[in-house]
């Protein structure tokens, strides 16, 4: 009870105070002439606005083109709601000057001045500003900031703010901090984000660099961003960076204890993107069999795409400490074979020249370093088996099927040349000719 009567009681205090500044506007011919020179600023602002308006959307206007400048003049035509508020502000703090130089007040103008500041900030949320973070904090923290600044109350609810202390242990700030704080944090983490963003995309940009290299200096620059952004905010908010030092020396430990795989894959991470022996893009295999191409690379992991277009995630460590095949770091050339089988009345010695001249009319099958290669393997059971060795421009990863195409053509080359592809053949003879009665005439 006493704490809402002491709130009644402040309600109450407020409310007189304004009446009286209201009565004193009404009777004052200062004040009158003050409101005369509030309305001419509005004529003139709406007057001038609608002026410059219509002048300004053909100068700025950039057609269809997409070019830096085009973007940035279309980021400009999104202030001019802005126009007759701003103009409105100007004009009414020229007059409160002169108000104010030559009556030694100017409360009313200044009021009008306030009020024409706090239209154009809701105007500013309403209309230009489209990110929707950015539009959740000017519509929860701007407009309020500048209704309290309108109505004269913005100092005094922020030095009560600031005279209210919160104690955490040794470290005491204001309120007033910790919403500063607040702000300043959101702000300066959407821009960090929005500045990542950018320069990631423009260096994913830079072709003249290595994957390896680009990825490096996008982690790098994320890095610098966020880190700096969390500096720049403890500085806000006047916690002391030496305590701060202290408590991240306390967590680098426990981290070295605890999480000792998590940094043991983020430093490996670092060392993949320096040296570029692998980087995205690349079709690789472990040594614990799993293969495919590196589709994404992270702080922490690497991401395999698979023929079949499943995910497979790889921590860093194991592309340092254990055996990795890179089917595409040594060139983009990679060498193939293809096996076969040809019968024993077989004419063996035509079959290199039949089989490589096929295969060598492939497009896709290189003459360099070395064109098709066929060579005799083995005497099989039923069979004389061969093996060609061919070069293709990638990987056969599963995508580009280049055994299936060479196998066609070498069965369609072995059909053409009339060479036969042999089957198992078997021949049983029964010895014991005599069974239950039964006298088989020869040969099975």
């Amino acid at each position: 009870m006493e704490k809402q009567s002491e709130f009644v009681t402040r309600l109450m205090g407020w409310l007189n105070q304004a009446s009286e500044v209201a009565q004193g506007w009404l009777l004052s011919p200062a004040a009158w002439s003050q409101f005369a020179l509030l309305a001419l600023a509005v004529f003139a602002a709406v007057y001038a606005a609608r002026r410059i308006a219509p002048l300004a959307r053909r100068m700025l206007n950039p057609g269809d083109k997409d070019t830096a400048v085009a973007t940035t003049l279309r980021f400009a035509l999104r202030f001019l709601p802005l126009l007759m508020p701003l103009l409105a502000y100007g004009f009414t703090a020229a007059g409160e000057e002169v108000t104010r130089s030559l009556f030694g007040s100017g409360d009313v103008i200044a009021l009008g001045k306030r009020v024409f500041f706090f239209l154009a900030a809701r105007l500013f949320v309403q209309q230009v500003l489209r990110d929707p973070f950015l539009k959740l904090l000017g519509k929860y923290v701007l407009v309020p900031v500048t209704a309290l600044y309108a109505v004269g109350l913005l100092d005094d609810i922020a030095l009560r703010l600031e005279e209210t202390i919160i104690a955490l242990g040794n470290i005491r700030f204001s309120v007033m901090a910790l919403i500063r704080g607040l702000i300043a944090g959101g702000l300066l983490f959407w821009l960090g984000s929005w500045s990542n963003r950018q320069s990631a995309d423009y260096i994913k940009k830079q072709e003249e660099l290595r994957p390896a290299t680009r990825e490096l200096a996008v982690k790098a620059t994320e890095v610098a961003i966020f880190g700096a952004a969390f500096l720049l905010l403890m500085s806000i908010m006047g916690i002391d960076l030496t305590a701060v030092a202290l408590l991240g020396g306390a967590l680098g430990v426990g981290i070295g204890l605890g999480l000792q795989q998590i940094a043991a894959n983020f430093v490996s991470g670092i060392i993949l993107l320096i040296e570029g022996q692998t980087t995205v893009g690349d079709y690789v295999e472990l040594d614990g069999g799993e293969k495919g191409t590196i589709v994404k690379m992270t702080a922490r992991a690497c991401v395999l795409e698979t023929f079949d277009g499943k995910w497979i995630v790889v921590p860093n460590e194991h592309f340092v400490t254990t055996r990795v095949v890179n089917y595409s770091d040594a060139g983009s050339a990679n060498r193939y074979e293809a096996l076969f089988s040809v019968g024993y009345d077989t004419d063996i010695n035509k079959v290199p020249a039949v089989i490589e001249a096929a295969v060598a009319a492939l497009d896709f099958v290189l003459q360099q370093p070395d064109g098709p290669d066929c060579e005799l393997r083995a005497f099989g059971e039923s069979s004389v088996d061969f093996a060609v060795e061919y070069w293709v421009n990638g990987v056969d990863d599963g995508k580009n099927k280049y055994g299936s195409v060479v196998l066609f053509a070498i069965w369609n080359a072995l059909k053409a040349a009339q060479i036969e592809m042999p089957y198992p053949h078997r021949v049983v003879e029964i010895k014991n000719t005599e069974i239950k009665g039964v006298m088989p005439k020869g040969m099975i």
